[in-house]
């Protein structure tokens, strides 16, 4: 039996969910030192955007431009654009980093609890569920990648 949608509601939702996540850091940019301490992006960033370096919003555009990236891939990945170079690598590339980003936490719970900042735990279950996302549509589309 044919799928009843064309394209993978999955990764689509992986897609706008790294999409999101490049406005987000885009807005860091926009919206300042503020905004980086209330993202957790730390201290030395904060203070280094409030002196007007310009790494901080190198770093995070480069951050920004990763996720839109791997957006893009999961667009690809659910049939919404045409296939990328290497989707299938990538896919699974991106899903790992996400899965392993958010599983972090746990190793951090158990060998060095002091660590754990608000940053720290919000960050890691975020891309926990990221990377759950991006899994549950690669396990759905494997066959056509």
């Amino acid at each position: 039996m044919p799928d009843a949608h064309p394209y993978n509601l999955a990764l689509i939702l992986a897609a706008v969910l790294s999409a999101i996540g490049a406005l987000l850091h885009v807005a860091c940019i926009v919206g300042g030192p503020a905004w980086y301490r209330f993202f957790g992006a730390g201290e030395r960033l904060a203070k280094a955007a409030e002196r007007g370096e310009w790494w901080p919003a190198i770093a995070t555009m480069g951050i920004t431009l990763v996720l839109l990236a791997w957006s893009a891939y999961g667009l690809s990945a659910a049939g919404v654009l045409p296939a990328l170079p290497l989707l299938r690598a990538g896919i699974v590339a991106i899903t790992a980093v996400y899965l392993l980003r958010g599983l972090i936490l746990f190793p951090v719970m158990v060998l060095k609890p002091s660590a754990l900042t608000p940053f720290v735990v919000w960050s890691s279950l975020i891309c926990l569920g990221y990377g759950l996302v991006h899994l549950w549509g690669v396990v759905q589309v494997w066959d056509r990648l």
